[in-house]
């Protein structure tokens, strides 16, 4: 695992600058990449679904798995302002709850302020943590840290993380507060509903075989993304990581695999990416700022059953941002 490190922020300013010469003027005028992604997403859905009962599960369930982490990730970047500067038109456009699970308005909230988060990774300031609290991995019981620990190897994401994920996301909801909130789940509830209509009643699949070839196997994969981005770290700069090689995961997660670059310039489209990482590549890397892997057999050879971080948060991890010299 290589690292990165210091740059001056002038970088990023002249980023989001640079890279529309490099896709030209029509990728930055239109986001025509992001508007054919919507349509062979929503579109690749409706034809799986529709013809779902014809073809073997073997086809079916990687396809549903498939389309519905990607629609995960298009609601992602939408969310950051593509392929529209109306948030009421990014929002109506990621509304359909393919997921069932979870309201877009909700991700949106949590996302956007886990990017605000001033101590990345730490649970009582990220919303995206995938760390425990001292205080609560205290009082918490031997199953619960085993399933904790569990969840932070690739394999325990893979079959548990979505069901922690999912129960955990309710039973905060359940126990927060609801003020202005009920419009949001009436919302969502009215888009699942129309969601089960068309899958149940239209494509006669059964809601056991949408959660189970859809939807649970979708979170678990955008989980394996999850998995490496972020980690605790006395300097700021060495809490977002990249993994370099992707291949069909890059296209999976819109290149959010280069994740150093999207925090740092959240406003680069998805598209934008890879050029944007050729470009600073050796600059970066013999700077030293964050964690570098290979690709993410790096990651699952490091971390298949190897915890990415075994306990809680820990203690030392203070924030300290080094200043560029």
């Amino acid at each position: 695992m290589a690292s990165l490190a210091g740059q001056s922020p002038g970088l990023w300013e002249e980023a989001a600058v640079r890279w529309p010469a490099m896709l030209g003027d029509r990728a930055l005028r239109h986001e025509w990449p992001t508007w054919l992604l919507i349509v062979t997403i929503y579109a690749g859905w409706l034809a799986l679904t529709w013809f779902w009962t014809e073809m073997p599960l073997w086809v079916a369930v990687p396809l549903g798995a498939w389309f519905c982490a990607w629609h995960m990730s298009l609601q992602h970047e939408l969310m950051h302002g593509h392929p529209t500067r109306s948030t009421r038109v990014n929002t109506a456009l990621a509304w359909p709850p393919l997921n069932l699970w979870l309201p877009y308005p909700i991700y949106r909230e949590s996302h956007l302020r886990h990017h605000r988060a001033e101590h990345l990774a730490d649970p009582l300031d990220d919303p995206e943590s995938t760390y425990m609290a001292a205080e609560d991995w205290a009082r918490a019981s031997p199953a619960r840290r085993w399933l904790h620990g569990a969840c932070n190897t690739l394999t325990g994401r893979l079959v548990f993380g979505p069901a922690c994920t999912i129960v955990r996301f309710w039973h905060g909801q359940l126990r927060g507060s609801h003020a202005g909130r009920w419009s949001v789940w009436l919302g969502h509830a009215a888009g699942a509903g129309l969601i089960l209509v068309w899958v149940c009643l239209v494509c006669r699949i059964s809601l056991l075989a949408y959660l189970a070839g859809c939807v649970y196997p979708a979170t678990a994969l955008i989980m394996v993304r999850s998995l490496a981005e972020h980690r605790a770290s006395e300097r700021v700069e060495d809490r977002t990581a990249v993994v370099e090689r992707a291949g069909l995961l890059g296209v999976l997660f819109l290149n959010n695999n280069l994740h150093v670059l999207h925090h740092a310039c959240p406003s680069l489209p998805w598209f934008a990416l890879p050029a944007q990482w050729r470009l600073r590549r050796a600059q970066m890397l013999a700077a030293g700022f964050a964690p570098v892997y290979p690709s993410y057999l790096d990651v699952a050879r490091r971390f298949a059953l190897r915890p990415q971080h075994p306990g809680p948060y820990p203690a030392q991890a203070k924030p300290v941002l080094s200043m560029p010299t």
